[in-house]
């Protein structure tokens, strides 16, 4: 029997073993709009440093050409002791709205012909949003320079999304294939997504090394020893529901599996829901609390503080 399987069943049949890391925030911000979040730069910096959360996820740019500052990641910081500020970092989709990208690769859902080979198709569910090889070497040296800038300006660390992508790589029909093996590099593209992760976390912490390392979703990497040993938490979305719906029990059960082998490393897990109404957002508080996760009610666009606590 799999370990992984092993584990859903003890959640099954003991109920969720996870004990809260000695090292877990009291709460959370995720904010990757924060020029809707407050009209300007200063007054965003204003609300977050009230906000009293203790880690506040913030994507690395503030909005259009404007760019977060040491100063301002100092003053954050500065209003509430032990404060985290972290960036946010897609390593596994392209966005065409970044710096990185260049008006001959198309847009607007659409790739000219000379887009780079390891650009794929947009995610019909965010627009602007596309798949990439990434593992390619080019993709690569792109989100490289994206860590390095975060890192010189003065984040405590780095909140990587779209780590579970190797899923789309996975994907036969409507079926999926577990530790599907990459063509083009002879292994798994979870082990692909691994070694990624562990190479990100390896540049951010040259140059602090006490940088957070925050995978989002993907909890399916932490059976891998290395992988779990490198990352200083986990961001997982939808556990209990998926906006007003609540999710299927195996689906509950699998990823609580796996959390409990997070807890065990004693390293915190972060939830992010996205319920709206009163009845599903008393439901994931409730969930959350009884299993010991440090919990964030938000909006899914993520433009406000939403509620947090454990």
């Amino acid at each position: 029997m799999k370990l992984s399987t092993l584990i859903t069943l003890v959640v099954i049949l003991l109920g969720p073993q996870i004990i809260l890391a000695e090292s877990a925030p009291a709460s959370f911000a995720y904010v990757l709009q924060a020029d809707s979040f407050a009209k300007s730069k200063s007054a965003a910096v204003e609300r977050l440093a009230a906000s009293g959360r203790d880690w506040i996820v913030l994507d690395a740019d503030f909005g259009g050409d404007t760019s977060w500052e040491r100063a301002d990641l100092d003053a954050i910081r500065r209003a509430h002791a032990g404060r985290k500020v972290i960036a946010y970092v897609s390593i596994a989709e392209a966005e065409d709205y970044r710096p990185y990208w260049r008006k001959e690769w198309g847009g607007k859902g659409k790739l000219m012909a000379n887009a780079p080979a390891w650009l794929g198709g947009e995610n019909p569910e965010w627009k602007g949003n596309y798949r990439v090889k990434y593992w390619n070497a080019e993709w690569k040296k792109l989100m490289l320079a994206a860590i390095d800038d975060a890192m010189a300006r003065g984040f405590d660390g780095v909140y990587l999304d779209i780590v579970d992508g190797f899923e789309t790589f996975e994907q036969e029909g409507k079926e999926f294939i577990d530790n599907r093996v990459n063509p083009e590099t002879k292994q798994s593209y979870r082990r692909d997504m691994v070694d990624w992760v562990k190479e990100i976390a390896a540049r951010a912490r040259a140059k602090n090394p006490a940088a957070l390392v925050i995978p989002q979703n993907g909890s399916q990497l932490v059976v891998h020893a290395d992988f779990l040993e490198v990352i200083s938490a986990i961001g997982i979305e939808d556990l209990f529901t998926n906006g007003n719906k609540v999710q299927p029990k195996s689906h509950t059960n699998d990823v609580l599996g796996h959390l409990s082998q997070v807890a065990a490393a004693k390293k915190p897990a972060l939830l992010i829901e996205y319920p709206k109404s009163p009845e599903r957002l008393a439901l994931t508080r409730k969930l959350a609390r009884e299993n010991r996760l440090v919990w964030l009610v938000t909006d899914r666009p993520l433009k406000t503080l939403g509620e947090s606590g454990r």
